[in-house]
């Protein structure tokens, strides 16, 4: 999680909203990086899908059997699609998503409890880790002053 976090805070710099993720299998780092949605004018390019496509590049393949993804904030029903679809064991995260939607982000209230539960996704999830740094993340980007959100 401190990966993300680092990769977060990298993004936030860089002008971009405060989501950071981290793919690990066993004890490879495989990507810590930031969302890209203001630098690439895609609104799909959230952290964890970012994190997910250079994985994949990097080892040729669209399966991510066995890695494990770190993100500051629960992945939104987009991401949590992408990280089931890639076969990954599962999800960390620190911030929830009712922070995200208190920092002026547009989510939906879907947690990933909810969509592993009524999808009988197989991903295992765990929350609140590192909770409070994830969640200063969003004061951290507000006070940067390109507090651009979507």
């Amino acid at each position: 999680m401190k990966l993300a976090i680092a990769a977060c805070q990298r993004g936030i710099i860089a002008g971009q909203t405060p989501f950071g993720a981290c793919i690990v299998r066993g004890n490879d780092v495989i990507i810590a990086t930031h969302n890209h949605v203001w630098l690439t004018t895609d609104i799909t390019a959230h952290a964890e899908v970012h994190a997910i496509r250079t994985a994949c590049q990097k080892l040729s393949t669209i399966k991510l059997d066995g890695c494990d993804i770190y993100s500051t904030t629960e992945p939104c029903p987009m991401c949590f699609s992408a990280i089931h679809w890639a076969g990954m064991r599962r999800i960390i995260y620190g911030a929830s998503i009712a922070d995200a939607k208190d920092a002026g982000f547009s989510e939906l209230s879907l947690s990933n409890q909810h969509m592993k539960a009524v999808g009988g996704s197989p991903v295992l999830i765990t929350a609140d880790v590192l909770r409070d740094e994830c969640a200063a993340l969003f004061d951290a980007w507000k006070t940067q002053g390109q507090a651009k959100r979507y």
